[in-house]
């Protein structure tokens, strides 16, 4: 065999890429090299001259070689040569003109792959029409080569994720050609959401109308696709009859049925049909998922239905339908922003009470709204509960609790606060003993305020002697004055 003039190179610059390259197939029908990921290298291009691309062929490539021959150089040599890598569809199609050589499906995957992942669609689509007219030799029998539909669904795939819809059109009806009896419902399911995806409702549901023409069942994923088609063009009557078609042709929704018509609903307003439709998900059995939550609560807290989402939280959580790991942190963040305090409250007091373990974010950020509120005592109760559930709250808001109490005269309150907090590994620091000790001193509770004294110096917050003495003479005086006080 004698090497042929390649084509003039080509010094444009491909687009670099680390995207692994999918194993190619096992086949029992030739021998075939072990199927490797091959990381596409990053190119830098210059002019290369034939003679030295002829030389790396000769080095590489012995004539009369086998499709198993040219993989192995394509994707062991030449793809990781940094000069002749960009040449590789230019030996692809310059093998093709060899006399007595065919590519096998082996090379076709290949190199369908490699273009597809350095985007290379107008390569690709030469590539594609040239398996029409020299198909696998696998296919010289009685059946086709059972990789076609592979290959050709991971062009349609590529062609439909860059919006490339009519060339993945072309490559569906080459499909068809090619392949045995009727393409697979994956084949028609990436159509149709490649049209969903680049806003072709129409042409989406012509390919569905042609799916069942051609007798090819849908699954769950096509309706799922199509009924969020219709929802995105505010079509829910459609949207609702292809849900009862669903059904009807024995398909079983999912929870992502009824997590796509009720994300529709919400966006277009109609609150009362998205909570109706999660109910009809309850009573058919499904649970709710993380996404089924955010799409009710969140929803309903952004249009400021946020009393309506508390009650529904609460109803769902008697049904023991709400996800354990899922909490109420955006009720609770929305109720304290409209000061809905007492509603705040009746939702985490509720939860709390039925055993489930909230988040220290959940419950700070109702204490620091109640204390904002004037609502101290309730801040207390509830921080006193977190804590006998072992829910740390953070230092910060402990300390502003303590403080608000130790202002309303109920300094042993946040006394056996800071006992309770230290059973749970929470440790006061000195701003917690200071406002105790100044609340001692300004209530005359001179003995307790001197014990506190003491343990701050046996702990090291107490810097020097002079603060020491200052802290046990403020205690003192102040004693003196309340006692003062009171016999008058």
């Amino acid at each position: 065999m004698v090497f042929r003039k390649l084509p003039k190179p080509i010094t444009k610059t491909l687009q670099s890429s680390s995207t692994l390259l999918p194993p190619i197939p096992n086949s029992n029908l030739i021998n075939k090299p072990e199927p490797l990921n091959i990381p596409l290298p990053t190119v830098s291009l210059s002019q290369t001259s034939q003679q030295e691309l002829l030389e790396f062929l000769k080095s590489h490539l012995k004539p009369s070689f086998t499709p198993h021959d040219l993989f192995n150089f394509l994707h062991k040599k030449l793809h990781y040569h940094p000069r002749f890598t960009q040449f590789d569809v230019h030996i692809f199609r310059w093998a093709s003109e060899i006399d007595a050589f065919r590519h096998d499906h082996f090379t076709y995957e290949w190199m369908v792959r490699t273009l597809a992942i350095t985007d290379r669609f107008d390569d690709l689509n030469s590539i594609l029409e040239g398996m029409v007219s020299n198909p696998c030799p696998c296919s010289d029998g009685i059946f086709s080569c059972d990789r076609t539909e592979v290959i050709f669904r991971f062009a349609i795939n590529a062609y439909c994720k860059v919006g490339r819809l009519d060339d993945a059109l072309i490559a569906f009806g080459n499909m068809r050609k090619l392949i045995d009896g009727k393409p697979s419902v994956i084949l028609y399911n990436i159509m149709i959401n490649g049209f969903v995806r680049y806003r072709e409702h129409d042409k989406a549901l012509q390919f569905y109308d042609k799916m069942v023409k051609d007798r090819v069942k849908p699954d769950v994923y096509t309706f799922n696709t199509l009924i969020s088609s219709y929802c995105r063009n505010s079509q829910f009557c459609s949207a609702l009859e292809l849900f009862k078609e669903m059904k009807v042709k024995g398909c079983n929704p999912n929870v992502v049925s009824f997590n796509t018509l009720i994300k529709g609903f919400f966006r277009s307003k109609k609150f009362k049909e998205g909570i109706e439709m999660a109910y009809e998900m309850l009573d058919l059995g499904f649970e709710f998922s993380d996404v089924t939550c955010d799409i009710l609560f969140v929803g309903l807290c952004r249009e400021n239905r946020t009393s309506e989402a508390s009650k529904l939280f609460i109803d769902i959580f008697r049904k023991n339908a709400i996800p354990d790991r899922y909490d109420c942190l955006d009720i609770v963040q929305g109720l304290c922003l409209e000061r809905k305090m007492s509603e705040a409250l009746e939702l985490v007091g509720e939860l709390l009470e039925k055993g489930k373990i909230l988040s220290p974010v959940i419950c700070t950020t109702l204490i620091d709204s109640l204390l904002s509120s004037g609502m101290v005592e309730d801040a207390f109760v509830l921080m006193e509960k977190m804590l006998k559930l072992g829910i740390v709250p953070d230092s910060v808001t402990y300390n502003c609790v303590l403080r608000e109490m130790c202002g309303l005269g109920r300094t042993m309150d946040a006394n056996r606060l800071r006992l309770l907090a230290s059973t749970n590994c929470l440790d006061p620091d000195g701003m917690t003993y200071n406002i105790l000790v100044s609340g001692f001193s300004r209530e005359g509770r001179k003995e307790e305020g001197e014990a506190l004294v003491e343990m701050m110096l046996d702990e090291g917050f107490i810097p020097d002697l002079a603060t020491y003495n200052r802290l046990l003479s403020g205690l003192s005086a102040q004693n003196k004055y309340v006692s003062s006080v009171r016999k008058c």
